[in-house]
Protein backbone atom coordinates (compact mmCIF):
# COMPACT_ATOMS: atom_id res chain seq x y z
CA UNK A 1 0.00 0.00 0.00
CA UNK A 2 3.00 2.10 0.85
CA UNK A 3 3.05 5.05 -2.35
CA UNK A 4 -0.13 3.24 -3.95
CA UNK A 5 -3.33 4.70 -3.04
CA UNK A 6 -4.19 3.86 -0.30
CA UNK A 7 -6.84 6.00 1.56
CA UNK A 8 -5.57 8.09 4.68
CA UNK A 9 -8.35 10.00 6.55
CA UNK A 10 -7.22 13.18 8.45
CA UNK A 11 -9.09 14.14 11.57
CA UNK A 12 -8.42 17.28 13.30
CA UNK A 13 -10.43 20.94 13.86
CA UNK A 14 -7.12 22.59 13.41
CA UNK A 15 -7.45 23.81 8.94
CA UNK A 16 -3.78 25.01 8.93
CA UNK A 17 -2.46 21.22 10.42
CA UNK A 18 -4.98 19.74 8.17
CA UNK A 19 -3.68 20.97 4.86
CA UNK A 20 0.10 20.79 6.21
CA UNK A 21 -1.23 16.62 6.56
CA UNK A 22 -2.88 16.51 3.90
CA UNK A 23 0.17 17.88 1.36
CA UNK A 24 2.71 15.86 2.68
CA UNK A 25 0.30 12.47 2.75
CA UNK A 26 -0.58 12.91 -0.65
CA UNK A 27 3.09 13.46 -1.62
CA UNK A 28 3.44 10.06 -0.20
CA UNK A 29 1.30 8.62 -2.94
CA UNK A 30 -1.97 8.47 -0.93
CA UNK A 31 -5.64 9.68 -1.49
CA UNK A 32 -6.71 12.05 1.59
CA UNK A 33 -9.92 12.83 2.99
CA UNK A 34 -10.10 15.58 5.53
CA UNK A 35 -12.86 15.98 8.64
CA UNK A 36 -12.86 19.06 11.46
CA UNK A 37 -15.20 17.34 14.24
CA UNK A 38 -16.16 13.91 15.52
CA UNK A 39 -19.73 13.77 13.72
CA UNK A 40 -18.56 14.47 10.25
CA UNK A 41 -15.64 11.71 10.70
CA UNK A 42 -17.75 9.45 11.51
CA UNK A 43 -19.81 9.46 8.56
CA UNK A 44 -17.09 10.13 6.55
CA UNK A 45 -15.14 7.15 7.89
CA UNK A 46 -18.81 4.77 6.45
CA UNK A 47 -18.53 6.22 3.39
CA UNK A 48 -14.77 6.75 2.25
CA UNK A 49 -13.51 2.95 4.24
CA UNK A 50 -10.35 4.48 5.09
CA UNK A 51 -6.91 2.20 5.48
CA UNK A 52 -5.94 4.32 8.52
CA UNK A 53 -7.00 7.03 10.37
CA UNK A 54 -5.18 10.02 11.86
CA UNK A 55 -7.26 11.54 14.83
CA UNK A 56 -7.03 13.85 16.76
CA UNK A 57 -8.53 13.93 20.64
CA UNK A 58 -9.79 17.11 21.13
CA UNK A 59 -12.41 17.66 18.54
CA UNK A 60 -15.74 19.76 18.27
CA UNK A 61 -19.14 17.38 18.99
CA UNK A 62 -17.80 13.65 19.71
CA UNK A 63 -13.90 14.11 20.92
CA UNK A 64 -11.27 11.99 19.20
CA UNK A 65 -11.39 9.05 22.18
CA UNK A 66 -14.91 8.70 21.62
CA UNK A 67 -14.61 8.50 18.13
CA UNK A 68 -11.79 5.93 18.46
CA UNK A 69 -14.50 3.85 20.85
CA UNK A 70 -16.67 3.83 17.75
CA UNK A 71 -14.50 2.64 15.49
CA UNK A 72 -13.36 -0.25 17.11
CA UNK A 73 -16.80 -1.71 18.09
CA UNK A 74 -17.14 -2.77 14.43
CA UNK A 75 -14.30 -2.15 12.50
CA UNK A 76 -9.88 -2.90 12.74
CA UNK A 77 -8.81 -0.16 10.51
CA UNK A 78 -5.53 1.13 12.02
CA UNK A 79 -5.42 4.49 13.95
CA UNK A 80 -3.07 7.00 15.54
CA UNK A 81 -4.02 9.31 17.90
CA UNK A 82 -2.83 12.95 17.09
CA UNK A 83 -2.27 15.02 20.95
CA UNK A 84 -1.28 18.51 21.56
CA UNK A 85 1.96 18.86 23.81
CA UNK A 86 0.08 19.50 27.04
CA UNK A 87 -3.11 18.02 26.83
CA UNK A 88 -3.85 15.02 29.00
CA UNK A 89 -3.60 12.02 27.42
CA UNK A 90 -3.17 8.53 28.65
CA UNK A 91 -1.08 6.79 26.63
CA UNK A 92 -2.40 3.29 28.19
CA UNK A 93 -5.86 3.75 28.02
CA UNK A 94 -5.62 4.64 24.02
CA UNK A 95 -3.75 2.04 23.43
CA UNK A 96 -6.28 -0.10 25.61
CA UNK A 97 -8.99 1.39 23.59
CA UNK A 98 -7.13 -0.06 20.30
CA UNK A 99 -4.78 2.89 19.03
CA UNK A 100 -1.76 1.47 16.92
CA UNK A 101 0.33 4.20 17.89
CA UNK A 102 0.27 8.08 19.10
CA UNK A 103 1.77 11.07 17.77
CA UNK A 104 2.73 14.44 20.01
CA UNK A 105 2.03 17.70 18.04
CA UNK A 106 3.92 19.88 17.20
CA UNK A 107 5.66 16.87 14.94
CA UNK A 108 7.82 16.54 11.72
CA UNK A 109 6.06 15.52 8.55
CA UNK A 110 8.58 13.12 8.56
CA UNK A 111 7.85 11.76 11.60
CA UNK A 112 4.40 11.33 11.09
CA UNK A 113 4.80 9.63 7.36
CA UNK A 114 7.38 7.02 9.24
CA UNK A 115 4.69 6.63 12.06
CA UNK A 116 1.50 5.96 9.58
CA UNK A 117 3.88 3.63 7.05
CA UNK A 118 5.21 1.21 10.13
CA UNK A 119 1.61 0.86 10.64
CA UNK A 120 0.16 0.10 7.36
CA UNK A 121 3.30 -2.27 6.75
CA UNK A 122 2.48 -4.02 9.94
CA UNK A 123 -1.11 -4.35 9.14
CA UNK A 124 -0.57 -4.97 5.24
CA UNK A 125 2.28 -7.63 5.75
CA UNK A 126 2.52 -9.65 2.69
CA UNK A 127 0.39 -13.22 4.62
CA UNK A 128 0.26 -15.04 1.41
CA UNK A 129 0.73 -18.72 2.16
CA UNK A 130 1.52 -18.22 5.84
CA UNK A 131 0.38 -20.87 8.21
CA UNK A 132 -2.52 -20.82 9.45
CA UNK A 133 -2.89 -21.53 13.91
CA UNK A 134 -5.50 -24.30 14.72
CA UNK A 135 -5.82 -25.71 18.15
CA UNK A 136 -8.98 -26.99 20.18
CA UNK A 137 -11.97 -24.13 19.89
CA UNK A 138 -9.22 -21.88 18.70
CA UNK A 139 -8.24 -20.84 14.53
CA UNK A 140 -5.80 -17.68 13.93
CA UNK A 141 -5.80 -17.13 10.68
CA UNK A 142 -3.13 -14.69 9.70
CA UNK A 143 -4.26 -14.72 5.92
CA UNK A 144 -7.33 -12.91 6.74
CA UNK A 145 -6.70 -11.40 9.74
CA UNK A 146 -10.06 -13.31 11.72
CA UNK A 147 -9.87 -15.77 14.62
CA UNK A 148 -12.36 -18.30 15.24
CA UNK A 149 -13.01 -19.07 18.83
CA UNK A 150 -15.35 -21.62 20.27
CA UNK A 151 -17.06 -21.26 16.23
CA UNK A 152 -17.57 -17.87 16.34
CA UNK A 153 -15.16 -14.93 14.71
CA UNK A 154 -13.71 -12.75 17.52
CA UNK A 155 -12.97 -9.32 16.59
CA UNK A 156 -9.90 -7.41 17.54
CA UNK A 157 -7.43 -4.63 16.41
CA UNK A 158 -4.59 -5.78 14.35
CA UNK A 159 -2.34 -5.49 17.27
CA UNK A 160 -3.59 -7.78 19.51
CA UNK A 161 -3.97 -9.90 16.51
CA UNK A 162 -0.52 -10.30 15.62
CA UNK A 163 0.79 -10.19 19.38
CA UNK A 164 -1.54 -13.55 19.75
CA UNK A 165 -0.06 -14.78 16.23
CA UNK A 166 3.11 -14.38 17.39
CA UNK A 167 2.95 -15.99 20.80
CA UNK A 168 0.69 -18.95 19.42
CA UNK A 169 3.14 -19.45 16.49
CA UNK A 170 5.98 -19.66 19.31
CA UNK A 171 4.10 -21.99 21.31
CA UNK A 172 5.36 -22.88 25.21
CA UNK A 173 8.34 -20.38 24.59
CA UNK A 174 8.85 -17.48 27.12
CA UNK A 175 9.36 -13.65 26.17
CA UNK A 176 9.46 -10.92 27.67
CA UNK A 177 8.11 -7.73 27.32
CA UNK A 178 10.70 -5.73 25.35
CA UNK A 179 10.71 -8.69 23.59
CA UNK A 180 7.41 -8.73 22.16
CA UNK A 181 7.56 -5.18 22.11
CA UNK A 182 10.54 -5.58 19.33
CA UNK A 183 8.87 -8.56 17.98
CA UNK A 184 4.92 -7.11 17.44
CA UNK A 185 5.54 -3.36 17.64
CA UNK A 186 8.90 -2.95 16.18
CA UNK A 187 12.17 -1.55 17.11
CA UNK A 188 10.83 2.20 16.66
CA UNK A 189 8.07 1.76 18.24
CA UNK A 190 8.23 4.57 21.22
CA UNK A 191 5.86 3.23 23.93
CA UNK A 192 6.75 1.22 27.27
CA UNK A 193 5.97 -2.13 29.00
CA UNK A 194 2.60 -1.80 29.69
CA UNK A 195 1.63 -2.12 26.65
CA UNK A 196 2.06 -5.49 26.57
CA UNK A 197 0.21 -6.00 29.56
CA UNK A 198 -3.11 -4.21 28.26
CA UNK A 199 -3.24 -5.83 24.82
CA UNK A 200 -2.78 -9.61 26.83
CA UNK A 201 -5.27 -8.08 29.34
CA UNK A 202 -7.86 -7.79 26.32
CA UNK A 203 -6.67 -10.84 24.56
CA UNK A 204 -7.87 -12.89 27.80
CA UNK A 205 -10.75 -10.90 27.77
CA UNK A 206 -11.59 -12.48 24.37
CA UNK A 207 -9.89 -15.36 24.97
CA UNK A 208 -10.96 -17.59 28.40
CA UNK A 209 -8.10 -20.55 26.95
CA UNK A 210 -8.98 -23.74 25.53
CA UNK A 211 -9.20 -27.58 26.63
CA UNK A 212 -5.29 -27.54 26.39
CA UNK A 213 -4.12 -24.00 25.75
CA UNK A 214 -3.83 -20.69 27.71
CA UNK A 215 -2.06 -17.43 27.45
CA UNK A 216 -0.11 -17.44 30.72
CA UNK A 217 1.51 -15.48 32.90
CA UNK A 218 5.23 -16.20 33.53
CA UNK A 219 6.16 -14.64 36.86
CA UNK A 220 9.14 -12.06 36.47
CA UNK A 221 9.51 -12.85 33.27
CA UNK A 222 6.66 -12.24 30.71
CA UNK A 223 4.12 -14.32 28.71
CA UNK A 224 3.65 -17.54 26.71
CA UNK A 225 1.19 -19.31 25.03
CA UNK A 226 1.36 -22.46 27.03
CA UNK A 227 -0.29 -25.49 24.93
CA UNK A 228 -0.19 -29.18 27.13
Amino acid sequence: MEGSIGKILIVDDDENICEVIKMYVESSGYNTKVCHNGREAQDVFLEYRPDLVLLDIMLPNIDGIDVLKWIRKDYETPVIMLTAKGETFDKVLGLELGADDYIVKPFEPKEMLARMKAVLRRYNIDNENKEVLKFEQLTIDINSYTVLYKDEEIKMPPKEFELLYYLAGNKNRVFTREQLLCEVWGYDYPGDSRTVDVHVKRLREKLQGGPNWQIETVWGVGYKFEVK
